[in-house]
């Protein structure tokens, strides 16, 4: 026998393993929990984003109308 090569019962055997190993799901629903936990916070770091822009616009108008009711009642 050369070497580099197997018997037709060894390749059927290490074909039957790689089947095996390709078959076996065990590791797949922890890769499929972090696609899920990776694709939410990036919808949250977006949305969160989105949203400080919104907030900051929202008390820069409270803190000029607030600014604007005190002075109108400030004594001059």
């Amino acid at each position: 026998m050369k070497p580099g090569t197997c018997h037709m019962q060894n390749c059927f055997i290490k074909m039957i393993a790689k089947w095996h190993l390709l078959k076996d799901e065990r590791g797949q629903d922890l890769v499929e929990y972090g696609l899920a936990i990776a694709t939410v916070a990036f919808a949250m770091t977006a949305g969160m984003t989105t949203l400080a822009g919104a907030l900051n616009t929202a008390f820069s108008a409270m803190g000029a109308a607030v600014i604007s009711a005190i002075a109108q009642f400030a004594p001059k």
